[in-house]
């Protein structure tokens, strides 16, 4: 699995002109997810979303982290993620997983998020056409991909 995470200080998203998902302060993930992808890679990412210290504290530091602010969460799925853009001009996306295996495992994703933020978190919606929106506080822009933890 593969994250793009942006701390915002608002983001929303967008379907057929109505606002599906609305945040101010948090995190907008991106995620895209692999044929391999298990519990496992949900597990050790939504662990590290809540405690990754990006926000800052009273000094300017980034030392504070999502549970620590109590902040909100956008996950959008985004299989572009797993584009491979090494021969030509059109990116290959044969690495990322087919909705009968990447949607399971999104909503698991979702689930065990929830579960570690001991709070609700918006989404947008898989598979559709979306605008998102986000104002990138920082900017903090952090990839994390599950498979390449070691």
């Amino acid at each position: 699995m593969r994250l793009v995470i942006q701390r915002v200080s608002e983001a929303s998203v967008i379907i057929n002109k109505e606002v599906v998902a609305k945040i101010n302060k948090g995190l907008l993930i991106l995620l895209g997810i692999e044929n391999e992808d298990n519990q496992e890679d949900i597990s050790w990412l939504c662990n590290k979303i809540g405690n990754l210290r990006i926000f800052p504290d009273d000094n300017g530091l980034m030392n504070r982290s999502l549970k620590a602010i109590d902040g909100d969460v956008i996950l959008v799925s985004q299989f572009t993620l797993h584009a491979s853009t090494k021969k030509g001009n059109r990116p290959s996306y044969i690495k990322a997983a087919k909705p009968d295996i990447a949607i399971p495992l999104y909503n698991e994703f979702i689930k065990t998020l929830q579960n570690g933020l001991g709070k609700s978190i918006q989404t947008g919606e898989f598979g559709a056409d979306m605008k998102v929106h986000l104002v990138n506080d920082g900017p903090v822009t952090i990839i994390i991909d599950s498979k390449q933890r070691a």
